[in-house]
């Protein structure tokens, strides 16, 4: 009797193993990733078109391509342009481009795409959130298909960097205007589908240069604000990986081995933004006296569990040229009441908050607003969701405070863009930002740059609260995630499965 039962056994073991082999293989290879996003790119896929950060963590290198590339470790390299040369002054640079690069509608790509599209990132219609970069240029010259050269107005060291970011895409002129929905790009991944409110998905493009090196076949991008159903999904197998996820799912991830947390250095600075022309916080005695009611630290651990590091200006320790200024607004709660007498003010004073929906700005408002109702402030907090605040309080400036995470690194000219949603107007602001400008010794233009920070420290354009940490989840098995964020990209063309 035992005999036949241990030969059955046997055989079943053998025929289980035939029958695993395959399965286990077709896990090895597989081809196909689902990321989780915070947001939803508004209002399309088109980088240049808009200034939310979702838009080219979709898009940019996966679909568009930049003349440069900013790697994970910052490094610059060469992408749709093989090299560059640049003239002792910075004023001159002269691009060779890769030639045999199409762009997904089969028009080549060449040195009149580019120009094309730096001088459409300057045109009257343009709203290019970069584009005083382009407006840097004097002149482009094109002296054959595959040279490209720019002529600046003042020299630039930066100019690599700002060349590989989303705002500098090169894009084909005859599918330039529908790029928002139906994007034409010389990448390796093309707009399979989008299911609006839900998810984008991505599919290799088998024509392009580097396909071969493409693992994932298939890239489902989803849209999930909320804290808990992230953590849900990643759990659950729905989600393979999650880049800039909130804060308080992270936890329950470290020390299981089925999933990968990745800490990150980032370039964002996290504020409280004012409206600076919106009575009575167009007086700076009542700004810095908002400033003076936030306990940062507090906002640190209510916002994003402890992940982040204060900052008192629109700058971050690490960057070129930083300075720390947290002690120019400290936390003082008398200060922030004799502010408010001086400027006036009669408590209570009342203020609306609207919150875009991602967990630092939900959780941090009502810890600022608590601190603030201590000093005579009351707020009144609307959430709102991102197309909102993309259209109501980032379009129409139609806000007294509102917290936003602002990634881009080299953005602190935002203070001198006219008409931006905080409505800081300051000639001296400008007159700084345009020497600074002029200016490429770095050990100069760091001491003008640390000028700039105290300027608007001193000048409470924003409370600045912190820079935060940037933080992944994923499958253990998923390869080639990003260990920094110099800047906010989702490179899939690294990606794989091990």
């Amino acid at each position: 009797m035992t005999t036949p039962f241990r030969l059955t056994a046997a055989v079943a073991a053998v025929a289980m193993s035939f029958a695993l082999q395959p399965a286990a293989q077709a896990q090895s290879k597989k081809d196909t990733l689902v990321m989780a996003m915070q947001l939803e790119p508004t209002p399309g896929l088109d980088p240049t078109a808009g200034a939310a950060s979702a838009i080219a963590e979709v898009s940019l290198y996966n679909i568009f391509e930049t003349l440069t590339k900013v790697n994970a470790d910052s490094k610059i390299t060469g992408l749709l342009a093989e090299s560059w040369t640049v003239s002792p002054d910075l004023k001159v640079y002269t691009f060779k481009l890769r030639k045999g690069v199409k762009f997904h509608n089969g028009e080549d790509f060449n040195a009149a795409a580019v120009k094309f599209s730096f001088e459409r990132a300057v045109g009257k219609d343009s709203v290019n959130k970069d584009k005083a970069v382009f407006a840097n240029i004097e002149k482009i010259e094109t002296p054959d298909p595959y040279t490209v050269v720019l002529n600046l107005k003042n020299g630039s060291i930066d100019l690599p960097f700002q060349l590989g970011q989303g705002t500098a895409i090169v894009v084909e002129p005859k599918s330039a205007a529908t790029n928002g929905t139906q994007p034409v790009g010389t990448g390796p991944y093309k707009l399979e589908a989008w299911n609006k409110g839900s998810s984008v998905v991505l599919s290799r493009w088998d024509t392009h240069r580097s396909a071969k090196d493409v693992k994932l076949r298939r890239v489902t991008f989803r849209f999930i604000s909320d804290p808990a159903a992230q953590g849900a999904a990643l759990l659950a197998g729905d989600v393979d990986a999650f880049p800039r996820i909130a804060t308080r799912v992270v936890p329950q991830f470290k020390g299981n081995a089925k999933f990968q947390v990745i800490e990150s250095g980032t370039r964002a600075k996290t504020i409280l933004a004012l409206n600076n022309k919106r009575k009575p916080l167009d007086n700076v005695l009542v700004r810095r006296a908002v400033y003076a009611a936030i306990d940062r630290k507090a906002v640190i651990d209510g916002a994003a569990e402890g992940y982040g590091v204060p900052i008192g200006s629109f700058y971050v320790p690490g960057a070129p040229g930083y300075v720390d200024t947290t002690g120019l607004n400290p936390y003082d709660q008398a200060k922030a009441r004799a502010l408010l007498h001086q400027a006036g003010i009669t408590p209570p004073l009342e203020l609306t908050m609207k919150l875009p929906p991602v967990a630092y700005a939900r959780q941090g408002g009502e810890v600022i607003a608590a601190q603030l109702a201590k000093v005579g402030i009351n707020v009144k907090i609307e959430n709102i969701e991102w197309a909102q605040w993309m259209s109501g309080v980032y379009g129409q400036k139609a806000y007294d405070l509102t917290i936003v995470s602002h990634v881009e690194p080299l953005d602190f000219g935002n203070f001198a863009r006219p008409n931006y949603y905080w409505g800081y107007e300051s000639k001296a602001f400008n007159d700084l930002w345009a020497k600074i400008n002029a200016t490429v010794k770095p050990d100069e233009r760091n001491k003008l740059m640390a000028e700039a920070q105290k300027m608007v420290a001193e000048e409470a354009v924003a409370v600045y609260l912190f820079q935060p940490t940037g933080l992944t989840v994923a499958n253990a098995r998923v390869k080639g995630l990003w260990k920094d964020m110099p800047l906010s990209a989702n490179d899939l063309s690294a990606l794989s499965w091990q």
